[in-house]
């Protein structure tokens, strides 16, 4: 049955395509099977601005022809998961993935479809190597430049035999040839990195010269590339490695701390200087913003992060996203009272925190588009369970959805019901706590007071958090 319908819209969306050459402007046509759905829709968009949500029929399925195609990637995004697909004339490309594996599971068909598959299987290549380099960063300089140059020389004689087996366009062979590069200017540049916080302090000096003479012809002001996920992974990491050489040339203590207001500062410094595009500026000061918030354990230093972003970035809305979420994580400083939020039982029934706090208690969150962590935290808390049975834990799922899909997926995962909650009012309370990354876990003393506002419990430091909390 489901060959035959995927038959039927290949064959559709072809004649479709036949008929579309005598109509003005571009075509193509996007559809799929989206297995185990996190909701009723995907969402289709183009350079982050949506072209339209698409529904899901009964059976999971979705079609969408767009008219006037704009060439190049467009981005699919389900649940909190993304992915990207190249469009060009006359595509008629089919999806079909597992939310559970998302990535993995991804497979593309009909016209289109094997330059798709290329990209999508370097991305799951570029992921597994992404695992092994920090083995490879252990290698003298002259191993491991050799060694990544061997990947990258395999990477590119593949893809030639793909363009000769396929016929790609001159589009394609651009980007894909972009993305092997990146990402192995990437690598190079995380070397450094990776070797400093290894206390290899001499590292820098140890590289070849020409170590980074690529640099010399990189653009860092290509907005085209934006879309280009190893062009942004570049971008990144070249700034935290350049600004590790300006860091050090200030830094007064022997220890180097990645997540020092110092540091961080450096990097937004150095993208004001570097960067004279304005989009991809105000997305490297966004990014590293805030990634400096969410790891920050100083909450002092925040407002002064804060308000250098606010003096070079010109995007409202990212001003008012940290702006914001400056304001909550201040909020939640050590010593403040745990606000009383309101909260949804397993019985479907309203409360607030306040009536739950009877004892030291650790409160971690979960949803549905995070399933692994989902799983994970949840085994994690089993086991912290048994080691300190006199702290409560505390699970609350984050998802605005409704109250029997949170259940069933408890039940199916055979985890009891106490102590889960899900939130009365998921977006309001989310910007309240601040939950971001996921993997957040507020801890709080008898008293309902605040005595870590961002911990995490697979962080080697958890388990003595806990033990200082049951010794207060």
């Amino acid at each position: 049955m489901r060959f035959l319908f995927y038959s039927i819209i290949l064959v559709l969306s072809l004649f479709a395509c036949e008929n579309d050459k005598n109509r003005p402007g571009q075509h193509a046509f996007l559809g799929g099977e989206i297995i185990n759905p996190n909701n009723d829709f995907v969402v289709l968009l183009k350079s982050d601005m949506v072209i339209d949500t698409i529904k899901l029929d009964n059976h999971n399925r979705f079609n969408y022809d767009i008219i006037n195609l704009e060439t190049g990637f467009y981005t699919f995004k389900h649940g909190s998961e993304i992915q990207m697909v190249l469009l060009e004339p006359n595509d008629s490309i089919m999806i079909r993935l597992n939310t559970f594996d998302f990535d993995e599971s991804l497979v593309y068909s009909g016209i289109g479809a094997n330059k798709n598959n290329y990209f999508i299987n370097e991305f799951l290549q570029n992921e597994i190597l992404e695992k092994k380099i920090f083995k490879l960063c252990q290698l003298e300089p002259i191993p491991f430049e050799q060694t990544i140059n061997e990947i990258k020389a395999n990477k590119n004689e593949y893809l030639n035999g793909f363009i000769d087996k396929n016929n790609t366009s001159k589009l394609f062979k651009e980007i894909a040839e972009a993305n092997i590069n990146y990402n192995y200017y990437t690598n190079k540049e995380i070397y450094p990195i990776i070797n400093y916080s290894y206390n290899n302090h001499t590292i820098i000096q140890d590289l070849p010269k020409d170590f980074y003479s690529y640099r010399k012809e990189v653009d860092y002001n290509n907005e085209g590339f934006l879309e280009y996920l190893n062009y942004n992974s570049f971008l990144r990491s070249s700034i935290n490695n350049l600004s590790l050489t300006k860091h050090l040339d200030h830094l007064k203590e022997d220890h180097f701390n990645s997540t020092s207001l110092c540091y961080n500062l450096d990097k937004l410094e150095l993208i004001d200087s570097l960067v004279s595009n304005q989009t991809i500026k105000n997305d490297l000061l966004y990014h590293f913003t805030m990634s400096f918030l969410n790891k920050n354990k100083e909450i002092e230093n925040n407002d002064t992060i804060k308000n250098y972003f606010l003096s070079k970035s010109t995007n409202n809305e990212n001003n008012e996203i940290i702006s914001n979420l400056t304001e909550s994580l201040n909020n939640l400083k050590p010593g403040k009272k745990f606000p009383n939020i309101k909260l949804v039982n397993s019985q479907n029934s309203e409360l607030d925190f306040h009536s739950l706090i009877k004892r030291p208690t650790a409160i971690y969150f979960w949803s549905h588009n995070f399933y692994e962590h989902f799983k994970e935290c949840h085994y994690k808390v089993k086991e912290l369970k048994i080691k300190y049975p006199e702290i409560d834990f505390i699970a609350v799922n984050v998802d605005d959805e409704n109250f029997k899909t949170w259940d069933k997926t408890l039940k199916n995962n055979r985890f009891s019901e106490v102590n889960e909650f899900q939130f009365k009012n998921p977006d309001e309370s989310m910007h309240m706590l601040a939950i971001y990354p996921m993997t957040k876990v507020i801890i709080l003393d008898k008293n309902n007071i605040i005595v870590n506002s961002n911990a995490n419990m697979f962080s080697s430091n958890f388990e003595e958090q806990l033990l200082g909390l049951i010794s207060k």
